[in-house]
Formats: structure tokens, sequence, C-alpha cells
């Protein structure tokens, strides 16, 4: 108590261990279908979705002081861009009412978009950012999460949507090869979960007291304990790794459904 400063940070770290094997049998009978890609992460982001509608309460920010349930379950992908180089995103609304194909679907228009710079709102935030001199970024940074968050401001105009992060935020970095990740809360966000989804490899697995070989996928998770507890976050935490180890069980079997896209959600 008396070497250590009084703790400022509200995070939390696990990781989530899911069997793979009924999730990629299901991922080759979806994507056996024309036209349909769906990936583990697509699946992350339904699950943690469904995870949010269940719990309202997580799903939730911080503003003033007090705790705002927000109105819809709104999940945030990170995406690389310039070769890996950049991180951008795009936020998928209402993503507890859709499909992970339909997510999928909506989420490689949007991709797209922001890797070939035709996103107008990043491209925005991009530019407006790299007028900016370094000093004064981390000064404008807390007062525009303050301008958006706390007083609600609409700063559309340049580029900045309220509550663009949405109650969570997913990140692939098995693309990168990397088969375990932690990261961060990003405090100007608002967003009080962030899921990292490593890459699934072949691990040890126990299953009716033998040892078998078994695709396995880790998934680094963060969460802020202001608003989420124990209690919660293992309901969450069960929620997530039960849907994306049976997701023929959680979402049904696999089907394609009505065509979605960011223009029109």
């Amino acid at each position: 108590m008396h070497v250590w400063r009084a703790p400022t940070d509200p995070t939390v770290y696990g990781v989530l261990e899911v069997d793979m094997r009924k999730t990629l049998s299901w991922l080759a009978e979806i994507n056996a279908i024309p036209g349909s890609r769906v990936t583990p992460t697509h699946l992350v982001i339904k699950a943690i979705a469904k995870a949010l509608a269940e719990t309202p309460a997580a799903n939730a920010m911080i503003a003033l002081g007090r705790v705002y349930i927000r109105d819809s379950v709104d999940i945030y992908c990170q995406v690389a861009t310039d070769g890996g180089r950049d991180l951008s995103g795009v936020k998928v609304r209402h993503a507890d009412r859709k499909s992970p194909a339909e997510i999928a679907e909506e989420l490689a228009y949007s991709v797209a978009a922001v890797r070939s710079g035709r996103d107008r709102g990043s491209e925005a935030t991009k530019k407006s950012l790299s007028r900016m001199p370094d000093f004064l970024l981390r000064p404008l940074l807390r007062l525009t999460s303050f301008l958006t968050f706390d007083l609600q401001l609409d700063l559309s105009a340049i580029g900045i949507a309220y509550d663009q992060f949405g109650g969570a935020m997913v990140s692939n970095v098995g693309g990168f090869g990397l088969g375990n990740g932690l990261a961060p809360l990003v405090p100007i966000s608002r967003s009080p979960i962030v899921l990292l989804v490593g890459e699934i490899r072949e691990r040890p697995l126990a299953e009716n007291g033998q040892v078998i070989a078994a695709p396995m996928v880790n998934i680094g998770a963060t969460f802020d304990h202001r608003l989420i507890d124990g209690y919660q976050a293992s309901v969450m935490a069960r929620t997530v790794i039960e849907s994306v180890r049976d997701p023929e069980n959680a979402f049904g079997p696999p089907r394609r459904t009505g065509t979605t896209s960011s223009r029109s959600s």
C-alpha cells in the first residue's frame, strides 16, 4: 500500500477456451451456400451481441459519473488497414437481431469501404486527427469524448458520430497468426468489453477421462469492472462459449437469410 499508487484502472482480463469441432462443421455447411462467408469472428460478434442482449445492464456506458444503458446492441469490429500498419473499424448496429450470415455480409461491404477509403465517417475522422499536432492529440481526444458522451453533442459534421464504438469491441488477431491475445479497454470509446479472437489451433482437450487433440480457439476477454461484476461476466462468458462452440444450437441450422448491408442498417 505504501509503494503503489491507488488503483485507477477498472480492467479485468480473462481467456475463454472454445472447442471448435462442432463450429467448424457448421461453418463448412453454411459456407457451402453460394455467397456465404461466415468466419469464427462473425460468430464471436453474434455471440457477444447475444450475451449483451441477455444481460442488458452490461450494455452500458459511464457518463458524468452515472451509468446509462444503451438503447441498442451494437458491436464495433476493428479492421486492419494499410497492410496491418493501421487500425480502423466499423460498427454493426443491432447485432443481436442479425444472423451470423447477415453480420458477415454487412461487414464484408463495410470493411471493403474502409480499406478502399470509401467510408466517409472513417475518412473524415482520420483527416481531422491528421491535422492536429501530436501534443494536442491527448487533450483533443479527451475533449471529444467529453463532448460526445458526457454532453451528448452531435459532432458528426467533423466525422465523429455519437457512441460510434457500441457496447463491445471485437478484433481478430488470429489473422496475424496469434493464438492468444489480451487488449486494454479504450477509455475514449466508453465500450466496457474488448474481445480478441485468436487463431484456431489443435490443443490437448480432456474428454471422458481421455486426452485428445481438438481444434480450439482462445478468446481474450477484457471488461470494465465498474459495469460488469464477476457474476455477470461468468454468465456472459458462458453464453459466448456455448454459442461459438455449438452455433447450430444457438443460432439454428446453417441457412442463408435476407440480404443486409451497412447501407440499409
